[in-house]
């Protein structure tokens, strides 16, 4: 089997030391490729690769950024099935959710492409004498960290806002699931990218993602995982002051009102939550529902949940498919075993899956606790499994206090007719994205997203994003110079 490699300076090549790693299909536990593995001097070198490409990069214009940012997009678009599949095999997402995947990334590369002259300054004319206007400019080097639960299309929003604001990037996918983002690095080297602007570093994020974090010729660090792992990048950046976009953990409430159409909230909380196995940062992982709908509501949830089909990714009429690894689904199953000695009431699944086909894979069946209070550590801590927490509230004021219990801050929704509540909703709760009888409606791509919390800070799409690639000077220009005459000559 043919070694995948890094592509550094524009080149692909393999790890100083030799080393691979193996990339195994989460669904069967077979052998999906063989990837290099970098070490430190791989990275360092990626950086100053990109170091050196910048001083041209940065002054290429903007319809030479967009045109390569669009033919990437049409080379990616070409292979988009070969892309998808890598996806499915590595990550354990179904194969029809990879596909949407790599087509969302076409679209991040077209939509950058076409606001990337967007970001402009402004001119201030308090001072009759003097012009003072703002410029922006790129940052320089940028280090993108990608996880494993969404790889190509998280890798997407980090990569094309920085190469359109004109920076150089030095990437680092999680070292399980590098597959699919090699690829979309084939289509940028054919796409026609200078040598050194875009590079990839595969490895161990103790390795390659601290030296990146550290690294004092790095500017800006993307960074998309855990909180815990955020605050160690935190303490890297801190070499040269870094700027920073971080998008870390969630524990996203959804509240089900009395009013609310029960059959459609329960619809919405089955997709937020066992999507991609619930391992996805925004997941509506607790639920809160107001207790004179609670055993109607909680029926209903338990009978669907448990006729929820669990598969392997390429079949069509799968619905969840494995978690991505045995170390993550030893995780999630001891946080089982957590929630019943505390005392919430395992109303379905709590196993991993072992029958037949699935033996070798990485399969828990989709798991709902009932009567869960916000003591708990599986309400307060995210478990990034199918692992579902329900509780209630009594009133509106309860609900919103039980939403805003939690230390992260990445999404909430709520499900109710009363327009009134919806409004005190949306000023009361604390989160990056608010949904209204919906959760995952899909946002507008020029919509930013802001985190909050221990959730991170970061800004997603739109020209906000954009403008969070650049640096911003302030200049003032006195066309008739003066001397201020405080001190005698």
């Amino acid at each position: 089997m043919d070694v995948m490699s890094m592509f550094i300076d524009g080149e692909w090549v393999n790890s100083e030391s030799g080393k691979t790693r193996e990339i195994k299909d989460p669904a069967t536990g077979s052998l999906t490729a063989l990837v290099a593995e970098g070490n430190l001097s791989d990275v360092r070198r990626a950086i100053k690769a990109a170091h050196d490409a910048f001083p041209l990069w940065r002054k290429t214009n903007h319809f030479q950024r967009a045109a390569l940012l669009n033919k990437a997009a049409d080379i990616i678009e070409a292979n988009a099935d070969e892309i998808a599949d890598l996806e499915c095999r590595s990550s354990g997402r179904l194969l029809k959710t990879t596909k949407v995947d790599v087509s969302g990334v076409c679209m991040v590369l077209r939509y950058f492409a076409g606001i990337i002259g967007t970001p402009s300054g402004a001119t201030f004319n308090s001072n009759q004498d003097v012009f003072t206007m703002t410029i922006r400019e790129p940052i320089g080097v940028c280090g993108i960290i990608v996880p494993w639960n969404s790889p190509v299309s998280i890798a997407s929003k980090g990569i094309t806002p920085a190469l359109a604001a004109g920076n150089t990037i030095v990437v680092k996918p999680a070292s399980i699931t590098p597959l699919g983002t090699i690829k979309l690095f084939e289509a940028f080297e054919e796409a026609g990218f200078p040598k050194g602007v875009v590079n990839l570093v595969l490895g161990e994020g103790k390795v390659i993602g601290q030296e990146i974090g550290e690294n004092e010729l790095v500017g800006k660090v993307t960074f998309t995982g855990g909180t815990e792992t955020g605050r160690e990048m935190i303490h890297a950046s801190a070499s040269n002051i870094k700027k920073l976009s971080l998008e870390l953990g969630g524990k996203s409430p959804i509240l089900i009102f009395d009013d609310a159409d029960i059959d459609t909230a329960v619809n919405n909380v089955i997709f937020s939550m066992f999507n991609n196995s619930g391992q996805v940062c925004i997941a509506g992982s607790r639920v809160l529902v107001q207790e004179n709908v609670y055993e109607k509501f909680s029926s209903l949830l338990v009978e669907r949940v448990r006729n929820i089909k669990v598969g392997m990714g390429a079949e069509q009429d799968a619905e969840m498919g494995p978690v991505v690894s045995q170390v993550q689904m030893e995780k999630i199953l001891n946080y089982i075993e957590i929630g019943k000695a505390e005392g919430a009431k395992l109303a379905c699944g709590g196993k991993r899956i072992m029958d037949d086909r699935f033996a070798n894979g990485f399969f828990i069946e989709p798991t709902v606790f009932l009567e869960c209070t916000n003591s708990m550590r599986i309400v307060q801590e995210e478990i990034f499994g199918p692992v579902l927490a329900v509780g209630k509230f009594k009133s509106e004021e309860q609900a919103f206090n039980l939403a805003n219990d939690s230390i992260y801050g990445l999404g909430a929704a709520i499900f109710t007719g009363d327009s009134g509540r919806i409004m005190r909703f949306t000023k009361e709760v604390k989160a990056a994205c608010l949904w209204v009888n919906s959760y995952y409606a899909a946002a507008a791509l020029d919509a930013p997203v802001s985190c909050c919390k221990q959730s991170g800070y970061s800004l997603l799409m739109g020209t906000d994003c954009l403008e969070a690639y650049m640096d911003m000077k302030n200049v003032s220009i006195r066309p008739t110079p003066i001397k201020f005459g405080w001190f005698k000559e």
